[in-house]
């Protein structure tokens, strides 16, 4: 694995680190990963208007909204982001905590899909975005059916939506290939506290 290298050798600061990939790839084990083992780095909790998944609690997987409460969010400009995923529920990053976060100098990630991530490039373009993907198309297919969360016509959407979003790889400045959580979950920490600069190589490329 070639590691980014940074600007100035002793030079390092926090930067936002912005996680999409495709359904079922693991963004959300790895962000617990990280939440786990780098209390110091300040993961965002987005807002969804889906219903909880069993073992999911509020506030710290996701802040469960109704759809009148998140309309009122969009309206108001609360959000950094928001999206209709998998053509179902909606998902937006509230944008004061990320604001704050930033403000204090925290390493502060956003675990968003690929729709979120576009609209943050445009507002925030000087965030490091990382493509999070699988090993094999295979694997992600085994991952979503072993998850055993969907209904079949909900995996079969999602998989369709999957093939769309790795194709939007090229559009990350880094890709972080997921064989193992928290290998994964260390390079991103990494990258929250380089430099300046862009990696110049994909951690995955040789």
């Amino acid at each position: 694995m070639t590691e980014p290298h940074s600007s100035e050798a002793g030079a390092r600061r926090s930067r936002l680190v912005v996680l999409a990939g495709p359904t079922a790839v693991g963004k959300g084990t790895v962000a617990a990963a990280v939440r786990e083992t780098h209390p110091e780095v300040w993961i965002s909790v987005s807002a969804t208007t889906r219903r909880p998944r069993p073992g999911e609690e509020n506030g710290v997987h996701y802040w469960f909204v109704s759809e009148a409460e998140f309309d009122r969010m969009v309206a108001e400009d609360e959000l950094l982001e928001w999206a209709v995923v998998h053509k179902a529920a909606r998902y937006g990053t509230p944008r004061r905590p990320v604001e704050a976060a930033l403000a204090a100098g925290r390493p502060a990630m956003l675990e968003i899909d690929l729709q979120g991530a576009r609209q943050v490039r445009g507002t925030m373009p000087e965030a490091l975005f990382v493509f999070l993907k699988p090993p094999s198309w295979e694997e992600l297919v085994r991952r979503l059916v072993g998850r055993g969360t969907e209904t079949e016509e909900e995996r079969t959407r999602r998989l369709v939506t999957a093939r769309e979003e790795l194709a939007a790889e090229p559009e990350f400045d880094v890709t972080i290939v997921n064989h193992e959580v928290h290998a994964a979950a260390e390079q991103l920490v990494t990258l929250m506290t380089v430099g300046e600069e862009r990696p110049s190589l994909r951690p995955d490329q040789p």
